[in-house]
């Protein structure tokens, strides 16, 4: 298990973002958190199998329909064993 905080820069509010991460989250099979920031990013942190979090970061560097991702950064983090996928305000 691995676990990645990702900052997405870009048109990535208003958009759909969270809520079509949570979707695809689930289809991958990774647990975690996902929320706007202050600055206009969307910051979300991702954990499970590497394959499947691979997936979910090459998700989230395209984004939903409408989105317009310029930048992806990613940071390694400490597995926490967490369950479920989160939409945070």
């Amino acid at each position: 298990m691995i676990r990645q905080r990702v900052i997405v820069h870009g048109r990535v509010q208003a958009v759909g973002f969270r809520f079509s991460a949570r979707v695809e989250a689930q289809r991958f099979g990774v647990s975690g958190w996902i929320r706007n920031r202050n600055d206009g990013a969307v910051e979300a942190e991702i954990e499970g199998d590497a394959a499947s979090v691979d997936a979910m970061l090459a998700w989230l560097d395209e984004g939903p329909p409408g989105a317009e991702v310029t930048s992806l950064s990613t940071a390694d983090l400490e597995p926490t064993g967490e369950r479920g996928f989160r939409v945070l305000s």
